[in-house]
């Protein structure tokens, strides 16, 4: 079992909407995320499902329970917003985003002392 903070985290995936280009998915050659989990957001983005708005954002692909369990259901085909967020000091810099969605969750912001000693990038 991993010791990375965001194997027991989530708090991402159940916070911020999840909108990207329509091209990523596999509709289009080269795209990877599976169409069929997400949904239209204009001509030209598609969100991932249940991640749209409303007050209870969760992506239909967060497996586990916040704070405890949480992981990515098809980790390797997620999306660009989900590569392009980076956790606070996995790589020596704060996160504002990872610290607001933890936050939300009433989990406290992580630090460096959360990070094994070299782990790295994950």
């Amino acid at each position: 079992m991993s010791s990375h903070p965001c194997l027991r985290c989530g708090a991402c995936c159940a916070f911020f909407r999840v909108a990207f280009h329509w091209s990523e998915t596999d509709a289009c050659a080269g795209g990877l995320t599976p169409q069929g989990l997400t949904e239209p957001l204009d001509p030209h983005r598609v969100v991932m499902r249940g991640t749209y708005g409303g007050t209870a954002v969760r992506c239909e692909q967060l497996r586990g329970q916040i704070g405890r369990d949480a992981h990515c259901g098809i980790y390797a085909l997620r999306p660009s917003p989900c590569h392009a967020l980076q956790p606070a000091w996995e790589q020596g810099a704060p996160s504002p985003q990872c610290d607001k969605a933890r936050v939300a969750h009433g989990l406290a912001p992580l630090t460096p002392a959360d990070w094994p000693a070299g782990a790295g990038a994950a």
